[in-house]
């Protein structure tokens, strides 16, 4: 399902030139669960968004299926993140002016899925928020904003989940109930889920973990079990 090989990423910096990632490669089979575990600013976010096709790699590659994404222009990656990829993001990453309905029809409409609000209805009423429906990011709380956009990156079915710091932004007592839903949403439609996290009780509910430090793989943590 997913496939990174010999990924880095550099940038310039007044210092000079600065690795943020160094030489990454691991494979996730469809289906699993697998956390990033790192401190922060250990790389992770950035690992994240070259996975996604947010952000380029200075070297190495990326494949999604049999879509190679370092190989593909903006249009390219957006259409693979379009039919393949949903996203939960720690800021929630809502469109202000759209109702909670609104705002998980999107990617559906996107699509032009032709049931886009019942299908949004079902999973708006799935993850608790039926008498929400018509509420503004602004008038929700922080959990029934990121119950909002797990539906929405759940909304077209994606083969590949990715979550970055997903309650990071929540207490820790919402935090549980999101990342119930959200492993429970997974499980139910067979996405393969790649999650991004400091917790290390969070990475543990995941299948297989690896670890991040200063850019790097730890070796020992490639192919840590639960």
């Amino acid at each position: 399902m997913l496939e990174v090989q010999g990924v880095g990423k550099r940038v310039v910096s007044p210092e000079g030139p600065l690795d943020i990632l160094v030489d990454i490669s691991f494979t996730v089979q469809a289906g699993e669960s697998l956390a990033i575990l790192g401190a922060s600013g250990a790389g992770k976010s950035t690992l994240l968004g070259i996975l996604a096709g947010l952000d380029e790699p200075t070297h190495g590659g990326v494949w999604i299926g049999d879509q190679p994404l370092h190989q593909l222009d903006e249009d390219g990656r957006a259409a693979v993140r379009r039919t393949q990829v949903g996203f939960v993001f720690q800021s929630f990453n809502l469109i202000l002016s759209l109702t909670a309905l609104e705002n998980v029809m999107v990617p559906l409409e996107l699509q032009g899925v032709a049931q886009a609000r019942q299908r949004s209805e079902e999973l708006l009423y799935r993850v608790g928020l039926e008498r929400r429906l018509h509420h503004t990011p602004n008038h929700l709380s922080g959990g029934e904003q990121q119950r909002v956009a797990i539906a929405r990156a759940f909304a077209a079915s994606p083969r590949l989940l990715f979550a970055d710091e997903p309650t990071g932004n929540l207490d820790s007592a919402t935090g549980q109930k999101i990342i119930d839903l959200l492993f429970a949403l997974n499980r139910d439609q067979g996405a393969t889920l790649v999650l991004v996290t400091h917790d290390v009780e969070l990475a543990a509910r995941c299948g297989r973990r690896l670890q991040i430090e200063q850019g790097r793989m730890l070796p020992f943590a490639a192919e840590e079990q639960n």
